[in-house]
């Protein structure tokens, strides 16, 4: 998101250094401030090959289903959100009122949001349900901003479309991090936390290739047979462009769908909070 906007509006120049001195800042906080306290280890603890870890993650994940199933409908939320990412440049740049600059303005006001987003989970009292919230948080999310964005042309409506997107991520976020560091006992966290980012994160991927191939092979030819009279080119226009935004309101569907379903299946488990 933040390299897009940089190229957008700087060039690739910028986006290389950027990414050079946030690496040096990082590499240099973790290596100065960042201390990490001795485990005391018992002699008698086997130690593990990588696949054994790996299977000792799943079984863990497999017999904690609450855990599983926000992982699997975070996995569903990426698969969503990764392909908007994918198709938003083929979205903003064909149009009339868009170009790089626009691009860049669209992208960086969904990073501000997420940054507002911040702030308020930091000052908001602990939710009563937390699942709840993350799923609400995530319909609304997907919904808003896919169809918003999809069913309007200009620059200020996709704006506030991002930011009604992105502003309740970090809400979320917070919830889940909440319950999974408060699930996972300490001395499994290392296993579990590889299992779990390789579930919720391994649809990032195919989300951008699922996105532009969709795009280019099947919205775009789709959009180009339709009269200029029909009902698809009035809400979605004419021209370079149209195809995307078809796409962006059909990732809206698909979104509240995935929120819709896992929704009813996370109904079932009850997340206590620990006092």
């Amino acid at each position: 998101m933040l390299a897009t906007s940089l190229y957008a509006l700087g060039g690739v120049d910028v986006v290389i250094m950027v990414d050079l001195c946030t690496f040096i800042v990082a590499f240099f906080a973790l290596l100065i401030f960042v201390r990490i306290p001795p485990v005391n280890q018992s002699g008698e603890e086997k130690r593990e090959t990588l696949l054994e870890s790996a299977k000792t993650g799943l079984k863990f994940l497999n017999r904690n289903r609450m855990v599983l199933m926000l992982i699997l409908f975070l996995a569903g939320v990426n698969l969503v959100a990764s392909a908007f990412d994918a198709v938003l440049p083929a979205f903003v740049l064909p149009r009339q009122n868009g170009g790089e600059a626009v691009l860049g303005i669209v992208t960086s006001t969904a990073g501000i949001a997420m940054l507002v987003g911040s702030l308020i989970a930091s000052v908001l009292p602990p939710p009563k349900d937390r699942i709840r919230l993350i799923v609400a948080t995530m319909l609304f999310s997907l919904t808003t901003d896919n169809f918003l964005m999809s069913l309007t042309n200009t620059p200020v409506t996709w704006c506030i479309a991002q930011i009604l997107g992105y502003v309740p991520v970090p809400l979320m976020s917070t919830s889940l991090d909440v319950i999974v560091r408060s699930t996972i006992p300490v001395e499994m966290q290392g296993r579990v936390y590889s299992c779990r980012n390789t579930l919720q994160f391994f649809t990032i991927p195919i989300g951008f290739f699922f996105g532009g191939w969709m795009v280019d092979v099947v919205c775009e030819p789709f959009m180009e047979r339709m009269s200029p009279d029909s009902l698809m080119v009035a809400l979605f226009g004419e021209g370079k462009g149209s195809g995307a935004g078809l796409m962006i309101f059909i990732l809206g569907i698909l979104g509240a769908a995935i929120c819709l379903i896992f929704g009813r299946i996370l109904k079932k488990y009850k997340y206590h909070e620990s006092v």
